[in-house]
């Protein structure tokens, strides 16, 4: 089904003709001219039943006799087919909140996941005669996408080696409105945005959740400080040999190194001890 323009006329055109016809027919009643006036009284109400107001950002479909006629875009009065059947469709920008859907993302970890789609009918026809209540496709649909999306990508990896759910938020977002589109275009919806409004894992597993993003946060802050430790301790192990400052052989570099080390490493501050004697005895 694609969408065509029906047949109409300006409406203020329409009315005045419906009026001097109501008027004919009262002329021809009151000369007697009962068969003219009965006709003129005809053509009016035809006429006049084809008298259609369209509002903003509106469409009108056209039924007649069981057979899609075409669709009226023009906003005002305007006269159409007449006794025909017209079905109003809105073409505004709306917005669907979805609920909170409890899916497996592909880890298999139970999440909590929603979103909000805004999109707007650009098609009336498919809208009316492909699909049965486009207003419920398009919820039915948009959750079904939003499970599809979740269950691609875990929730979060903790490496930042690949998309995730909570860390790539415009890309899923993308993806999400692509794989809503490939749905409703059959109802001629167009997909404006979509948006993750809610993500959160399952209340059964928040917990042990929450213990290992710390657990990784703190290997990971352990590591960084490491690596900084390692190389500010190359540096100063550079910097003495360079200038001179005191010859230092095997043994002495690796007690220095752990010296260094444990004071820049450590949790707390270190407690220095003066060694008045000889590292060898």
């Amino acid at each position: 089904m694609q969408e065509k323009k029906a047949w109409m006329m300006n409406g203020f055109i329409g009315i005045l003709f419906v009026a001097l016809l109501l008027a004919g027919t009262v002329f021809s009643f009151i000369q007697q001219q009962f068969l003219l006036g009965g006709i003129c009284l005809i053509l009016a109400v035809t006429l006049g039943s084809g008298i259609t107001l369209v509002q903003p950002n509106q469409s009108i479909v056209v039924i007649f006799l069981g057979k899609y006629m075409g669709t009226i875009r023009r906003e005002g009065i305007v006269v159409t087919i007449p006794f025909s059947v017209r079905r109003t469709i809105s073409l505004r920008v709306r917005n669907f909140n979805s609920n909170r859907l409890k899916v497996n993302d592909v880890n298999g970890n139970p999440i909590e996941i929603a979103a909000v789609i805004v999109f707007k009918v650009v098609d009336a026809a498919k809208a009316v005669f492909d699909v049965d209540k486009y207003e419920q496709f398009v919820e039915i649909q948009s959750e079904t996408a939003i499970r599809a999306v979740a269950t691609k990508y875990p929730y979060d990896t903790f490496e930042n080696v690949e998309l995730t759910l909570r860390g790539n938020a415009e890309e899923v977002s993308n993806e999400l409105t692509e794989e809503l589109q490939d749905r409703l275009k059959v109802a001629g919806v167009e997909v404006i945005e979509a948006r993750l409004t809610h993500l959160a894992y399952s209340t059964e597993i928040a917990q042990a959740m929450l213990q290992r993003q710390q657990a990784s946060a703190i290997i990971s802050a352990r590591k960084q400080i490491v690596d900084g430790a390692v190389g500010m301790v190359q540096d100063a192990i550079e910097r003495i040999e360079k200038e001179g400052i005191v010859d230092l052989d095997d043994e002495r570099r690796v007690a220095m190194i752990n010296n260094l080390l444990v004071a820049i490493v450590s949790d707390h501050g270190t407690q220095p001890v003066i060694n008045t004697g000889s590292l060898y005895q």
